[in-house]
């Protein structure tokens, strides 16, 4: 007998199979228990018929829990009403552990009982179909890099120095002097750009953001490219062709996941390059003619993103924010002294950023200048000056936010929901 995984199951219509997973839910009608039996790539029901197998057999299968685990065997047979369009007609039924009193029941459960128990809350048919989803844009984004010469390098996590602002660091003892975790691995991408000419990391970030918002965790993942000799146009170019290369990817790879999670993929059918573009005064002027008391200078948080992003019904880019607004390596536009070279991709129905990136200033005097006025610890750049020293050239990247664009993608409500484990300011377990 063959051991199948039930996303084969349909190339063994007629055949005796063996199925390892766990019971994902069950129902009777007397004379026949209907198993819902799971396996991690699909579900497949089990149909258990009184007189088809042994009386212990079918008493068993009537006494199993919720996540039991379990071995099935018996033939497949193609039932369009069964879930999934197959059913296994068991025959044998080995049990590896039998559970009860599984605290996760199909009824409704709050967002507080559900995080503690995140553990076993990704057992759930949408949590697994949004865990597809993101394995997919990982898969798509690197594939989207290494397809175009693009070479992975590993970034640290620790780091000696702030890269997006000392106020969201976390600070840990190294041995005898201090560490911080990594905010961003840009730094050591320009570095390494300047070797390759093309580069990406892919690794987890940390901000120390005491923020509850639905936008923030404080531990994501980040996908940063860095190109040399590259400016603020062939950055915002490549922002896009990323995002519509993973949308089209998740659209032909893990349609069956968002019909799961009833996404509505017309949104998604059209994103198309180009992205419209919009500069942040103009975007400033329609906040304000909204009737948003913003005011020229800051950031936009999210209800402001929230607002630009509900005028739009695909992701759009805005371009050259105020100096303030943005890091000390952001270069300056040349034509004006209160706006760099920056820019912002902001996803449409209301999610917000989910890129920001930018050309960097590749000026020695202009850089130095920079970290005093920040007031940044010359000593921990001194590494990065020397970048700036030798074969100093134009440079562009971004980073693209895996977690704000999965929620994007599936229409999410909360980040909590777009990583296994999440790390919010209230939450570090499990």
């Amino acid at each position: 007998m063959t051991d199948i995984e039930i996303a084969d199951v349909s190339q063994h219509v007629g055949e005796e199979i063996r199925i390892k997973g766990w019971l994902y839910n069950r129902r009777s009608s007397g004379k026949v228990h209907f198993m819902l039996v799971r396996d991690g790539t699909g579900t497949i029901q089990a149909v258990v018929g009184k007189g088809e197998v042994s009386p212990e057999v079918f008493e068993l299968a009537d006494s199993l829990g919720q996540e039991s685990s379990i071995v099935v065997s018996g033939v497949v047979r193609a039932d369009a009403r069964a879930p999934g369009g197959y059913e296994l007609v068991l025959s044998s039924l080995e049990v590896v552990q039998s559970v009860s009193d599984y605290p996760i029941s199909p009824k409704e459960h709050g967002v507080a009982f559900l995080m503690a128990h995140r553990h076993l809350w990704l057992r759930s048919r949408r949590q697994l179909a949004i865990l597809k989803v993101r394995a997919e844009l990982v898969r798509a984004c690197r594939d989207f890099f290494d397809d175009r010469g693009f070479v992975l390098i590993d970034a640290p996590i620790f780091t000696p120095a702030a890269v997006e602002g000392t106020t969201t660091l976390f600070e840990v003892g190294y041995f005898n002097d201090t560490a911080f975790l990594t905010q961003s691995g840009q730094l050591y991408m320009e570095a390494a750009c300047m070797a390759l000419g093309k580069v990406y990391c892919f690794g987890p970030t940390f901000r120390a953001e005491k923020s509850k918002t639905r936008r923030h965790l404080t531990e994501f993942w980040m996908i940063e490219p860095e190109v040399a000799y590259c400016d603020l146009e062939g950055d915002m170019r490549l922002a896009e062709e990323l995002v519509v290369y993973v949308v089209e990817r998740i659209l032909e790879k893990r349609r069956e996941e968002l019909d799961i999670l009833e996404r509505d993929t017309a949104p998604l059918e059209r994103v198309r390059a180009p992205f419209p573009r919009i500069s942040y005064d103009d975007a400033v002027k329609r906040l304000q003619e909204e009737g948003s008391e913003f005011t020229w200078g800051s950031d936009f948080g999210a209800p402001d993103e929230t607002l630009l992003s509900n005028q739009y019904d695909q992701p759009f880019h805005v371009h050259h924010f105020p100096v303030g607004c943005k890091a000390f390596y952001m270069k300056r536009d040349e034509e004006t002294s209160k706006h760099c070279r920056g820019f912002d991709t902001l996803a449409p129905e209301g999610y917000g950023e989910i890129i920001g990136g930018g050309q960097r200033e590749d000026n020695l005097e202009n850089l130095e200048r920079r970290i005093a006025e920040h007031g940044l610890p010359r000593e921990a750049f001194e590494w990065y000056l020397d970048l700036r020293r030798y074969g100093s050239v134009p440079h562009a990247g971004f980073g693209l936010g895996l977690e704000r664009t999965l929620a994007w993608i599936c229409n999410l409500p909360h980040l909590r929901e777009t990583i296994p484990f999440p790390r919010l300011l209230d939450t570090v377990y499990p």
